[in-house]
């Protein structure tokens, strides 16, 4: 088997034991082989009764702990985790799935070879929701720009999962020259964008931490996890952020 990034895992069985470095993954395998995680970040929320061995964050994963729970599989992340840490886990004999997931149609296609490949699971039903949801035709209209944090400014831009995301709800996204830019809030707003999102993760935007930096340009408020959640949170996201954006609109 050959993980996205077309390294060989060897796997003589599903797995029993896996430990998740991200919280999607850890989600989307909660709901999908109940019972198989030992060990998730401590950013991993979701589900909200998942009980397991917590191993520090994505981008500072206990390894000791890890190679402690003794898993069979590993899953993490080419852009949520850092490659020296999958390095080092596979030269501990762990095997570790590294996804990339870069638009809506990888999640999809990502999340469906993971399950039937490595966990021998043929057949997800939220996978299967969530490609209808995807597939539908765009419903709103607008010029957008998304932060991800604050002090410095980081933006959602091209390429990336949650940019695609916003190119089917039919928005345009202004910040769509890197993945990930640093750029100063007034040379975002010069883009003329119609409102800004602000997510209550990872950076925890709220009415009073964001919307005065905007200059009057409209901020909207949406759950982070149906921007960036790439998981069972893919079958309802579509329909929060429809309900959410009219409403500035």
């Amino acid at each position: 088997m050959l993980d996205d990034l077309g390294m060989e895992i060897a796997l003589d069985r599903p797995p029993g034991r896996v430990v998740s470095l991200v919280p999607s993954l850890t989600e989307a395998i909660a709901v999908t082989a109940p019972g198989v995680l030992v060990g998730a970040t401590n950013w991993c929320t979701h589900p909200a009764d998942l009980d397991v061995a917590r191993v520090r964050g994505t981008k500072n994963p206990d390894r000791a702990a890890i190679a402690a729970l003794r898993p069979d599989l590993v899953v993490a992340n080419q852009e949520e985790n850092r490659r020296i840490d999958v390095e080092r886990l596979r030269a501990a004999g762990i095997p570790v799935w590294v996804t990339r997931i870069d638009d809506i149609d990888d999640a999809l296609g990502s999340l469906t070879r993971l399950f039937r490949e490595g966990f021998g699971i043929r057949r997800v039903g939220w996978l299967e929701d969530a490609r209808e949801v995807w597939d539908r035709p765009p419903r709103l209209s607008g010029r957008v720009a998304l932060p991800v944090w604050r002090d410095p400014w980081i933006w959602v831009g091209g390429g990336t999962y949650p940019d695609d995301l916003l190119r089917r709800l039919g928005l345009v996204n202004i910040v769509d020259d890197m993945r990930y830019p640093h750029l100063r809030i007034n040379d975002t707003l010069g883009g003329n964008p119609d409102f800004v999102m602000l997510p209550d993760e990872p950076y925890p935007f709220t009415t009073t931490d964001g919307p005065e930096a905007l200059g009057g340009v409209r901020a909207l408020h949406v759950k982070g996890r149906s921007l960036f959640w790439y998981g069972p949170a893919m079958v309802e996201s579509r329909a929060d952020l429809e309900a959410a954006i009219p409403e500035v609109c």
